[in-house]
């Protein structure tokens, strides 16, 4: 499982005056998609805190090719590129119901140890599950 497709609706609130969704709230799909993408694997984010791992984003682009609109049906498409070390890398497609391509994004996270606030190799129960991915 390299992709895994996540379905949200736009809600009337991450919309502006226009009905299109505002820009920084792209952010917060690709982190659903990512969560979920996690979820699906088996890794839950907070299992992962509360084993004392945080990942937080350290870099995140996107780019724009059409407005997603109020009350449109999204797919975020999130796939895994690469592992190594400490940190891990994404990218995101979201599409709306027509299946067209509104957005584009990356993201490069890192492992991080919550009481130190140290990068950390990734977690073993981590780095099995995506290594079962290149088999």
């Amino acid at each position: 499982m390299i992709k895994f497709d996540t379905k949200v609706r736009v809600r009337y609130g991450e919309t502006d005056q226009m009905g299109v969704v505002y820009h920084g709230n792209y952010a917060q799909f690709f982190e659903i998609g990512r969560v979920e993408w996690l979820r699906n694997l088996g890794v839950s984010y907070k299992k992962m805190e509360e084993l004392g791992v945080m990942l937080p984003v350290v870099s995140l682009t996107m780019n724009y090719k059409r407005s997603a609109r109020y009350d449109d049906e999204l797919t975020i498409r999130t796939i895994f590129k690469k592992q190594s070390g400490v940190k891990i890398e994404f990218e995101y497609e979201i599409y709306n119901q027509e299946d067209e391509l509104l957005t584009t994004g990356y993201s490069l996270l890192v492992f991080v140890d919550m009481k130190s606030g140290r990068p950390i190799a990734a977690p073993d129960y981590v780095k099995i599950k995506l290594e079962a991915l290149a088999e």
